[in-house]
């Protein structure tokens, strides 16, 4: 690390890189047991001047399937998204845990509607049966087709976005994500192909968060955080010894 004012600027930039590796790292981990939750990661992207532009990307990685046998737990074996109707625009999910309300929609926990092709699922009261391409039934007859879309097409996140929203309504941990950066039925994936679709009901997809892995990456952190606090009090000894000796010699 350079010295002087430049020194201390580059150590205050590694220090917010890795200030926010940490709080991106216990939002992963307090997610290790969310449905469908894809854990963040943070990269730093050098810019003109050669300092670190620090932002987060998500990881795509498809957590593990685990049976429930609850007929309304659905999650993806393949590609896609379900689409769940909220009050903000069309949302998607890799999995979740629906239930029917008293009008017979398929809700999510927050009484959000779960999409079919061709608007809210609506289901009679009976058992309802979904099969691998996402076709509903009830008794036996067939009652909608659940809407299965693609990867949203915004382009790789510039440094600081966000491409997970987060929270349980708040920001933090929800695995709904929009669509795409944009606004707009365009901007809606398009639905796959039903080769490529293998809807798992009585499933849930578990978040692709490893505690483990979380755990060592804190201690990492927390190493390379006092690293660079103790380079920035080693800077700033130097730079207070240069500044007394051209005292003396004034």
């Amino acid at each position: 690390m350079s010295g002087g004012p430049e020194g201390l600027r580059a150590a205050g930039h590694a220090l917010l890189y890795w200030q926010r590796r940490q709080e991106v790292n216990t939002h992963n981990l307090a997610n290790a047991e969310t449905a469908g939750f894809r854990a963040r990661r943070v990269f730093a992207e050098v810019l003109e001047g050669g300092l670190p532009s620090v932002g987060t990307r998500t990881d795509q990685r498809v957590g593990e399937l685990r049976q429930t046998g609850a007929p309304l737990d659905l999650a993806l074996g393949g590609q896609g998204n379900f689409v769940v109707q909220t009050p903000n625009g069309e949302k998607l999910v890799r999995s979740g845990s629906f239930t029917l309300d008293p009008e017979g929609h398929i809700v999510d926990a927050t009484g959000n509607p779960l999409l079919g092709t061709t608007g809210p699922l609506v289901v009679p009261p009976g058992p309802v049966e979904i099969d691998a391409r996402g076709g509903v039934t009830v008794d036996g007859e067939q009652v909608g087709r659940l809407r299965i879309v693609g990867e949203p097409s915004s382009p790789s996140p510039v440094p600081g976005e966000e491409v997970l929203p987060g929270g349980r309504g708040s920001g933090e941990g929800d695995p709904a994500r929009a669509p795409t950066r944009g606004e707009g039925p365009e901007d809606v994936p398009d639905e796959l192909p039903d080769e490529v679709i293998m809807v798992r009901q009585g499933y849930l997809e578990e978040s692709n968060v490893s505690a483990l892995d979380s755990l060592i990456e804190m201690t990492t952190i927390q190493r390379s955080f006092e690293a660079v606090q103790t380079s920035v009090r080693a800077l700033d000894s130097v730079m207070e010894t240069v500044a007394n000796r051209i005292g003396r010699v004034d």
